[in-house]
């Protein structure tokens, strides 16, 4: 997907020796995310859950190519050239691949159009480090509010490539972090590192960019505090600064998407059917899954969130739901 990143993140004035500032090397990192090429291996831990995947990722007459291949809990890869990807899983009947990371080994906040985000993180150099045997700065970007976590990232001086990253909360605790465990980056990957190489049966998909607002509209008081109507529904809060971003294929239910150009959630309403779900909260790493169930008339739906949200956030905005007359007109059809 097209990448923009941050271009005005309130960072201080560069200083007199040309360093770059935190603003500075955000922008620098939308374009290496997809422009650098390279190979290596890095984990990916969310909460007591820790994976490790095998990429070559190659920038190459303005399309992106990428292999992943999974090196635990089983054999598998993701090969995609451009826009289409294609998943072998020889040791599972179903994958969804609305949820592979289609422009390297970054979590879900980086694959999305990213807008300006000033008014919601604070950015902040933090010195120098290493990781996979690159130098490295660091960048904090530190929540404004409690609605959303705090991001720390390692981004290669060279390139500004991502090689490391962690996602905080309010407390400090690391809720998840992708680190490179090996790392080269060098133009010269031949054509069979991006060949299928797993035996099984394959599903291929045609990813679609994220949607993209306009500049005057994410900024605009009113766009912060409009209550979006879905199909039949209504979401009454949402935390300032998330925009509608897309919808996600959800089968019958009703759901879109919010993002504030870093982090992002969901909302799915659907009919409830005859199975008992639980209800509450649950969090895997920075990401938490809201249930509630809402009654309307007659009529009993599940209200889901599911992303990036503090869990107390995530109540707020699946307690704000309100289901109109077209959706249970609807859901009485099924």
């Amino acid at each position: 997907m097209s990448l923009a990143f941050i271009l005005a993140i309130g960072a201080p004035a560069a200083a007199a020796s040309g360093k770059k500032t935190a603003a500075e090397w955000l922008e620098q990192l939308g374009p290496a995310l997809n422009m650098t090429s390279y190979r290596g291996v890095f984990v990916y831990a969310r909460g007591a859950n820790v994976h490790s995947m095998q990429i070559a990722h190659r920038y190459r007459n303005g399309i992106v190519e990428e292999r992943l291949v999974m090196q635990d809990g089983g054999s598998g890869e993701f090969v995609r050239r451009g826009m289409k990807v294609v998943c072998v899983l020889p040791e599972r009947g179903k994958v969804h691949l609305d949820q592979i990371i289609p422009s390297g080994p970054f979590a879900e906040a980086f694959s999305s159009q990213l807008v300006p985000v000033s008014r919601w993180y604070s950015a902040e150099l933090k010195g120098d480090d290493r990781v996979a045997g690159y130098d490295v700065v660091t960048v904090a970007l530190t929540a404004r509010d409690p609605h959303r976590y705090s991001h720390r990232l390692w981004l290669e001086k060279n390139t500004g490539l991502l090689v490391k990253s962690h996602v905080r909360n309010a407390d400090d605790e690391v809720l998840e972090h992708f680190q490179f465990t090996s790392l080269e980056i060098t133009n010269d990957l031949p054509d069979s590192e991006f060949e299928i190489r797993t035996e099984g049966h394959e599903i291929s998909r045609t990813l679609k960019a994220a949607g993209k607002l306009p500049l005057k509209q994410v900024q605009s008081p009113e766009a912060l505090t409009e209550k979006p109507r879905m199909h039949g529904w209504k979401l009454g809060w949402r935390p300032q600064g998330f925009e509608p971003a897309a919808a996600p294929g959800a089968g019958k239910s009703q759901a879109v998407a919010f993002s504030d150009g870093l982090a992002a959630f969901s909302v799915f309403v659907e009919p409830a059917g005859r199975v008992s779900m639980p209800t509450g909260a649950s969090r895997i790493g920075a990401t938490t899954v809201y249930m509630r169930q809402l009654e309307s008339e007659d009529k009993v739906f599940l209200v889901t969130v599911v992303g990036e949200l503090p869990p107390a956030s995530a109540r707020r905005v699946a307690e704000s739901v309100q289901v109109g007359e077209a959706f249970m007109v609807g859901a009485g059809e099924q």
